[in-house]
């Protein structure tokens, strides 16, 4: 097996081991493997191929770092196509959330979350996406 370095925070390392201890993984690495391929896996959903989605992504980050809340504005019009709507919203004292609802299909969803991911100093991001015909079906 590959040996490869990753730098992270200590406080993330921490974690990480806590983790890997607390469900009895055999170590780090093995928790790394997993996260790894969860993450690939997120958007190889094969019924979600080909449909029209909608998704919601919640994005958390502190509201002194302007530069993330900068580069959600411009990924919010780099994509307009795709972002239906956008809510920003202060949370407690330090921290802001961005709200976006998407409308699209899988490989253009995956990417705007992986530019968000990618996006440096975020605190948390989650997403959910639907295929949109389930819904119409519903009320049929």
């Amino acid at each position: 097996m590959t040996v490869v370095s990753v730098s992270m925070p200590e406080e993330l390392l921490e974690r990480i081991d806590e983790f890997s201890e607390d469900h009895g993984y055999t170590g780090r690495s093995e928790v790394i493997r997993e996260a790894s391929r969860n993450l690939l896996g997120e958007f190889e959903d094969q019924r979600l191929e080909d449909k029209e989605l909608m998704g919601v992504v919640t994005v958390v980050f502190d509201y002194e770092t302007t530069s993330v809340e900068e580069r959600m504005m411009h990924l919010r019009h780099e994509h307009e196509d795709l972002v239906a709507s956008n809510f920003h919203s202060h949370v407690g004292d330090h921290y802001c959330m961005e709200l976006f609802i998407l409308e699209g299909r899988l490989e253009e969803i995956s990417a705007f979350v992986g530019k968000i991911r990618a996006t440096q100093d975020t605190l948390s991001v989650d997403y959910s996406v639907l295929p949109v015909d389930e819904f119409s079906q519903a009320f049929v």
